[in-house]
């Protein structure tokens, strides 16, 4: 499946429809500590470590994922 960019306003309107989302945070260790924004039970996986950790991610919904 191909990745697209989404606005958070697509995001939102989808999610008032009811589909389903897991989002994947994918800031480094450093942004994200960083940061007073952390999206509740987002899967927290480094961009350079996606990899190793797909066996997390759910196939069977939308994946969305953000960093900085």
């Amino acid at each position: 499946m191909e990745a697209t960019r989404v606005t958070v306003d697509e995001v939102k309107e989808r999610m008032t429809r009811g589909e389903p989302f897991t989002f994947v945070d994918t800031r480094n260790p450093k942004a994200w500590g960083e940061s007073d924004e952390k999206l509740p039970g987002a899967i927290r996986v480094p961009a350079d470590e996606v990899a190793q950790h797909l066996n997390e991610i759910p196939r069977d919904r939308v994946v969305v994922t953000y960093c900085t």
